[in-house]
C-alpha cells in the first residue's frame, strides 16, 4: 500500500474500484510490498447508545492522574471478569463445557478442511518465509521504541505544548498483525514508566476494543474507554484518541456517539484511517446509507487501504452489488501481507460466497484465512456455516461447540442450538435450549459493559426466547436506527406476536435495498403468505431457497414446507 506518514496527507494511490487485481499474494502493481495493516474492525449490525460511552475527556485530568492505571490482568487468553463469567458459563451447557481451547488441531478440521487448510498453507508457504524477515525487523523496532523511548510528533506539527507529545511504544499496526496480548503487555510495561505518553495511552485503549473483539469479552470496554480518556486528559482532542472513542462506540453498538467522535477526529487529522472507517460503520449501521457511500468514496480517496476496501465492499454489498464487492475484496486480499490483514478479508469473501450459496468457494475462503490465523473467530464460525449448509452437519456441530466452548457469542450460540434441534438426536433438543440460555447470559454480561445487544436480543428470542421481549427489543433498537437489519428483525418479531399486517411494511423495506439476503427474503415470504399474498410470497420463499439453500438449519427447511404448502394450493 502508498508509503504514509502518521497524520499528514497520504502519497497519491488508486482508488480501491480503480486498481487492477494483482496475483494473489503479490503486491498491488506499482506499490511497495508492505502492506496497509488492518484496523481489522468488523461492521457490525446491532446498536443502542451505550451508557458508559458519553463524552471524550469527561473527568478532571488531575484526578485522572492519580486512577489506577486500566490494566488487565496479565493473562494471555483475556478471561478476567464478565469474560471470565462468560467461559465459565459455557462449560456448563451440558455440551461444550469438556472441549479446550480453539486450534487447528482440535478445531473440527477434517475431511475437506483439512485439505484445503494444508493445500492454502503449502501455497503460501514461501510467501511466509519472506514476510517473517518483515516481522523480525518490527520487532527489532519495537524493542529500540521500548527501550530507548518514544519518537516526538504531536507537538512539531501544531505547535502547542502538551505534557508528552509521543508516539505510541507499539503502533497499531503492529498490534493488529502480532500477538496482541504481548502487544499489550508491553504497552502497559511503557506507560508505568511513561504514564504521560498520550500517544501509548489511545493506543491501550484501541487494543483492547480489539482485544474485547477477538475475545469475544466485553469486559475489556470499560478498561479501553478509562485508557482513552487518559489519553484525552493528557492531550485533549488528540485525533487518536478520538479516533478510538469512535471505534469504542461502534464497538458497544453506540452509532450515534460513534459518528460524533470519529467527526471530531477527522477534524483534527482529516486522514485518520480509523476515524474514516469508524464513520463508515457508524453511517451505515446507522442506515444512512447514501451517507455511507459518500464516505467509503472519501475514504478511499484519502486512505486507500485494506480497512476502507472492506468497507467499500460491504456498501456495495448493501446496494445488491455483489459483483463489486467481491472484485474489492480480492484487491483488498490481494494487497494482503499481515497474518490479520489475511484473515479478515478471506473472511469476509467468505461470508459474502456464502451468502450467494456458493459453498465450495466459501469454504476455500474461510481455509485460507485459517491458514493465517487458525484461531480467528470469524473464519471458525463461518466453515462451521459453511459446512453446515453443505451437509457436513458432525463437523459443523464439532466446530461450533468448540467454539462457544470458548467465545459464546449469540452467533455461533444460535446456529448450534439450531443444529442440534435439526438432527434431533437423544438429548439435543436439552442441549439446544442450553445455547439459547447462553444467549441470555451474554446479553447481559454485554448489556453490563456497556453494549446494546437489542438486535441479538431481538434475533434470537423471536425464534428461540421470549416473543415480547424480541418486539420490544426490535422496537427499540428501530427507535435509534432504520437499517435493513432492524427493519427485517422488527418484521419478524412482529410476525412472531401474530401482528403480520404490521410487520409487512418492514418485512418489504428489508429487501428494499437490494441486499441479497436469503432470511430476509424468507422471513418476507412467510409473512406475505400470512397476510394473504400467496404469489409474492412463493417467489421470495423460491428466492431464498435458491440464493443460499442453506441459509438456516431451521429457516431453510421451514421455508421449503412453506413454498411446499403454497404450491399445493394454487
Amino acid at each position: 500500500m502508498s508509503p504514509r506518514t502518521n497524520d499528514g496527507e497520504p502519497e497519491p494511490t488508486r482508488p480501491a474500484i480503480a486498481r487492477p487485481a494483482p496475483a494473489p499474494g503479490a503486491a498491488a502493481p506499482g506499490e511497495p510490498d508492505s502492506g496497509t495493516q488492518a484496523f481489522g474492525t468488523e461492521i457490525v449490525t446491532e446498536g443502542k447508545p451505550g451508557a458508559a460511552d458519553t463524552g471524550a475527556a469527561d473527568t478532571d485530568p488531575r484526578a485522572e492522574a492519580e486512577t489506577a492505571v486500566p490494566f488487565a490482568d496479565a493473562d494471555s487468553d483475556g478471561d478476567t471478569g464478565a469474560g471470565a463469567e462468560a467461559e465459565g458459563a459455557a462449560g456448563t451447557g451440558g455440551d461444550a463445557g469438556d472441549h479446550g481451547a480453539v486450534g487447528a488441531s482440535e478445531g473440527g478440521d477434517s475431511g475437506d478442511g483439512d485439505d484445503r487448510v494444508a493445500a492454502v498453507r503449502r501455497a503460501g508457504a514461501a510467501g511466509r518465509r519472506w514476510r517473517a524477515a518483515q516481522l523480525t525487523a518490527c520487532a527489532a523496532m519495537l524493542a529500540v521504541a521500548l527501550t530507548a523511548g518514544a519518537v516526538a510528533l504531536g507537538a512539531a506539527r501544531d505547535g502547542r505544548n502538551v505534557p508528552v507529545a509521543t508516539a505510541a511504544a507499539v503502533s497499531p499496526g503492529l498490534l493488529a498483525s502480532g500477538d496482541l496480548d504481548s502487544g499489550i503487555t508491553a504497552l502497559q510495561t511503557h506507560l508505568r514508566a511513561q504514564p504521560k505518553d498520550f500517544g501509548g495511552w489511545a493506543t491501550l485503549g484501541l487494543a483492547y476494543v480489539e482485544q474485547a473483539r477477538t475475545k469475544g469479552d466485553p469486559s475489556r470496554y470499560p478498561q479501553a474507554e478509562q485508557a482513552l480518556k487518559r489519553s484525552l486528559s493528557l492531550r485533549p482532542d488528540n485525533d487518536q484518541a478520538l479516533a478510538g472513542r469512535a471505534a469504542l462506540a461502534a464497538a458497544r453498538h453506540d452509532f450515534a456517539n460513534a459518528l460524533r467522535f470519529a467527526d471530531r477526529a477527522l477534524e483534527q487529522n482529516p486522514y485518520s484511517e480509523r476515524a474514516l472507517c469508524s464513520r463508515i460503520d457508524a453511517l451505515v449501521e446507522l442506515g444512512r446509507y447514501g451517507d455511507a457511500e459518500k464516505a467509503v468514496n472519501t475514504a478511499d480517496q484519502r486512505r486507500p487501504g485494506v480497512p476502507v476496501f472492506t468497507r467499500y465492499a460491504y456498501v456495495h454489498e448493501l446496494r445488491g452489488d455483489v459483483t463489486t464487492a467481491r472484485q474489492v475484496l480480492d484487491r483488498a486480499l490481494a494487497a494482503s501481507t499481515s497474518p490479520g490483514d489475511i484473515a479478515y478479508v478471506a473472511s469476509q469473501l467468505g461470508q459474502l460466497a456464502w451468502n450467494q450459496g456458493d459453498y465450495s468457494a466459501a469454504l476455500t475462503h474461510y481455509a485460507r484465512a485459517l491458514a493465517a490465523d487458525e484461531n480467528y473467530l470469524p473464519a471458525l464460525e463461518g466453515r462451521a456455516r459453511a459446512q453446515a449448509a453443505s451437509g457436513q452437519q458432525a463437523e459443523a456441530i464439532k466446530g461450533l461447540e468448540l467454539i462457544v466452548a470458548r467465545y459464546p457469542l449469540p452467533g455461533p450460540l444460535v446456529e448450534l442450538g439450531e443444529l442440534y434441534e435439526a438432527r434431533g438426536g437423544e438429548g439435543d433438543a436439552a442441549k439446544a435450549k442450553n445455547q439459547y440460555l447462553l444467549v441470555d447470559a451474554w446479553t447481559a454480561i454485554a448489556r453490563a459493559n456497556g453494549v446494546n445487544a437489542d438486535l441479538d436480543t431481538a434475533l434470537a428470542a423471536a425464534d428461540h426466547g421470549d416473543r415480547a421481549t424480541a418486539l420490544r427489543a426490535a422496537r427499540d433498537d428501530w427507535g435509534r436506527r432504520h437499517t435493513v437489519h432492524t427493519a427485517d428483525a422488527l418484521a419478524w418479531a412482529l410476525h412472531v406476536n401474530g401482528k403480520d399486517a404490521e410487520a409487512l411494511p418492514y418485512a418489504r423495506q428489508a429487501t428494499a435495498t437490494g441486499y441479497r439476503s436469503a432470511a430476509f427474503l424468507y422471513h418476507r415470504g412467510v409473512i406475505e403468505k400470512a397476510t394473504g399474498h400467496p404469489a409474492d410470497a412463493r417467489t421470495h420463499l423460491a428466492a431464498a431457497l435458491k440464493l443460499n439453500p442453506g441459509f438456516s438449519p431451521l429457516g431453510a427447511r421451514q421455508a421449503r414446507t412453506a413454498l411446499k404448502t403454497l404450491e399445493a394450493s394454487k
